[in-house]
């Protein structure tokens, strides 16, 4: 019955957010980060933690004002995942700036299919989103959720911007994204936070934590190119209207010798190193609210 009313509430949250005018809509959402900020919820004081590694020079007061400026973005992503489906084609390409779109473009010309590794930074929906109605259809995978009438929405809400979406727990995931990049096609992967227990541990930011290997799996299998991506919001909105940028990185090479375990290794601390220096530089677009270091994750489970 619980999982029903918050499926129920959240699906008419969706559509209220949707019809207010948009001024009003961001406005909201900007009020309900400031409250969990202030509050300092658990996900927040998390938020902190892992802000540390990457700011350990910070004051606490430095801290704090950064910590509310990622949560104002986190809910600024979630206020534009509830209207992106009504925007027009023109303004999801006008309103994005791309860096380096050739890697991305030279990649897919292969004919071996792409794989966009990213973190959980800025809007990787409006990316995708981008990719889509610019000739680049793409297929990615998403962790089902409670309940599941709220994960369906959110599969129709992602197909609606004309991805296709697997479920994280569904038959053959693995095959059915090496088959679509055999055909050359696009995946795209958040791949910082590892949700299984066949990761590949990284140093990042000096600590150990454990990335997917299912990113650099995919490319050694299928010799498709895995290529590094990191989605920032501009603050404010430059004078062109542009308020999101994404920039794609180098190729990750295939050391292409040794065993194929310890290539995958290298390819994801790679990714890692990658998306280590682009947090450095825009930390407060990494939304990172749940335990993410190893150190963290063995003292809960310890308890």
């Amino acid at each position: 019955m619980k999982e029903a009313f918050v499926g129920l509430a959240y699906r008419a949250g969706w559509r209220v957010v949707r019809t207010l005018p948009e001024s009003l809509a961001y406005l909201l959402f900007q009020m309900i980060a400031d409250r969990s900020w202030g509050r300092r919820s658990k996900g927040v004081q998390q938020l902190e933690k892992n802000l540390r590694r990457v700011v350990p020079q910070a004051s606490e007061g430095e801290l704090r004002a950064l910590s509310k400026r990622s949560m104002r973005l986190y809910l600024r992503y979630w206020c534009d995942s509830f209207r992106i489906s009504d925007w027009s084609t023109e303004r999801i390409t006008q309103s994005i700036a791309i860096v380096n779109e050739e890697n991305l473009r030279s990649a897919l010309a292969l004919g071996k299919g792409c794989i966009v590794a990213l973190p959980h930074a800025g809007n990787w929906d409006h990316a995708g989103a981008w990719a889509c109605v610019t000739g680049m259809p793409l297929t990615t995978v998403a962790e089902r959720l409670k309940p599941e009438s709220l994960f369906q929405a959110f599969l129709r809400y992602r197909q609606t911007l004309g991805m296709e979406v697997l479920p994280t727990d569904g038959d053959h995931i693995v095959g059915v994204l090496a088959s679509r990049l055999r055909a050359g096609r696009l995946v795209a992967l958040v791949a910082d936070r590892d949700l299984s227990s066949n990761g590949v541990n990284v140093d990042f930011f000096g600590e150990s934590v454990s990335m997917p290997a299912g990113p650099a799996a995919l490319a050694v299998q299928t010799g498709a190119a895995l290529i590094p991506a990191f989605v920032r919001y501009l603050e404010p909105r430059n004078s062109r209207g542009i308020n999101i940028e994404v920039e794609f990185f180098s190729p990750v090479p295939d050391p292409g010798v040794g065993l194929r375990g310890d290539r995958i290794e290298q390819m994801v601390a790679e990714c890692a190193n990658v998306f280590e220096k682009s947090i450095t530089e825009y930390p407060s677009q990494w939304h990172m609210l749940q335990r993410f270091w190893l150190s963290d994750r063995r003292s809960v489970a310890s308890r």
